[in-house]
């Protein structure tokens, strides 16, 4: 077995249309976990802190940023999680190329 990095892995992975196509449909939500983890390490709050301010528990707040399952958060959740490190969300639109 061949000792491959994730690049290479992914660049290989990606040649085929129907992964590529799953891929890029995904982009969005794992750009919004990051964005989540990074305001909230910024911010230097633990997950279990912004998890009290929300009223809600650590697992809950450990699954929004993994991504353990692909879910898609609903808007209000990510609203109170931006309303507990200061922020609010605002929405914007991109033309497809």
């Amino acid at each position: 077995m061949s000792d491959l990095s994730y690049e290479s892995f992914k660049k290989e992975a990606l040649k085929d249309p129907a992964t590529k196509k799953e891929y890029e449909a995904l982009a969005p939500i794992w750009d919004l976990r990051r964005k989540l983890i990074r305001l909230r390490t910024e911010k230097g709050i633990t997950q279990d802190q912004i998890a009290k301010i929300m009223g809600t528990n650590k697992s809950s707040i450990s699954r929004l940023e993994c991504g353990e399952k692909v879910n898609f958060p609903t808007l209000a959740t990510i609203a109170k999680y931006a309303r507990a490190l200061g922020y609010k969300v605002r929405i914007e639109f991109e033309a497809v190329s």
